[in-house]
């Protein structure tokens, strides 16, 4: 159903509407685009009610929604293009507008409650081949003009892919991080303020010493490691905007991110043997179950390992010789 339908709400629907979303701002303190993605699934919902039945969607239409009209609003998004991503984000909008009205007396949500959202299919990771991941490292600085960006941008690159950061948790390094070239481990406060320790490779602390060297502003522990041009923060879209070159440059694919490279980082341990338990720790994922997504990457190599530990795999290959 096509956003173009001017009116698709009463006037006392879309006073409820407004003053939700106005709470959602002052309230729960909620980010400007959440509330605009609330606001659009709202409104692509309400208008659906309206030519479903044929009027602008009223609080009545609201007041004991069955599951059956949730189904045919998901139905008629899906025949639009949404994905199963999109559909739950819908539903999901839709739920807490009504969960909204019931405490207000207003509505049940009975029915939405009932409504499962339809199941998205999990995304694999895209991580880079190992030669590909380490010639982005390597040529990370060549569209600097200056030489401390470059080793810069090879800095931080390097520690993406060598020690598996998020870009956050690379930019959010304080100024006297990594001076010490002997260290051989440094802890990393990632996700919900859990902190762990990831090992340095000597190329990480060979590239940060590197940019150290060259960097024209003071590195203290107040101030943050990598700078912008101009001394401030380094941005993350900095990061991003270098990677987007280097795709270009070395024939890499849209999915070659930043992100790709922490990626490619646990990717890349699997595939040399490395457990799925220690690379959850390096990582820092809270649940197993985030980290085991790697598996069907490298399933052939899992395979592999497979066939030469598990002692009945050993007994038949025996067997057959």
């Amino acid at each position: 159903m096509s956003d173009t339908i001017l009116v698709h709400a009463t006037g006392e629907l879309l006073a409820e509407k407004a003053a939700w979303l106005a709470g959602l701002a002052a309230e729960r303190n909620a980010s400007a685009h959440t509330i605009a993605a609330y606001e659009r699934d709202l409104r692509q919902f309400l208008v659906f009610l309206t030519g479903y039945n044929a009027r602008p969607a009223a609080l009545a239409d609201l007041s004991d929604l069955r599951t059956a009209e949730l189904r045919s609003f998901l139905a008629a998004r899906r025949g639009d293009g949404a994905g199963a991503r999109s559909l739950g984000r819908n539903l999901s909008g839709v739920r807490a507008f009504l969960k909204h009205l019931e405490r207000k007396g207003l509505v049940s949500a009975a029915g939405a409650r009932a409504m499962r959202a339809p199941k998205a299919q999990k995304s694999l990771p895209r991580p880079l081949s190992v030669d590909d991941a380490l010639e982005v490292a390597e040529d990370a600085g060549s569209f600097a003009l200056e030489p401390w960006i470059s080793a810069r941008d090879v800095a931080v690159l390097t520690l993406l892919y060598g020690c598996g950061l998020r870009i956050s948790e690379a930019l959010g390094l304080p100024g006297d991080a990594l001076a010490d070239p002997n260290e051989r481990a440094m802890a990393i406060s990632g996700k919900g303020g859990k902190t762990r320790l990831v090992p340095l490779l000597p190329a990480v602390l060979e590239a940060v010493a590197e940019y150290r060297r060259l960097c024209p502003f003071a590195l203290s522990a107040g101030e943050p490691l990598f700078r912008g041009a101009r001394g401030g923060a380094l941005r993350p879209q900095i990061v991003q905007r270098n990677m987007a070159r280097l795709r270009g440059a070395l024939g890499l694919p849209a999915s070659a991110t930043p992100h790709a490279l922490r990626h490619s980082f646990a990717t890349h341990l699997l595939a040399a043997g490395g457990d799925l338990r220690t690379i959850q720790d390096l990582l820092g994922h809270a649940s197993l179950s985030t980290t085991q997504t790697y598996t069907a990457v490298d399933s052939g190599r899992l395979m592999s390992i497979y066939r030469s530990a598990h002692p009945r795999a050993r007994r038949k290959s025996a067997a057959e010789r």
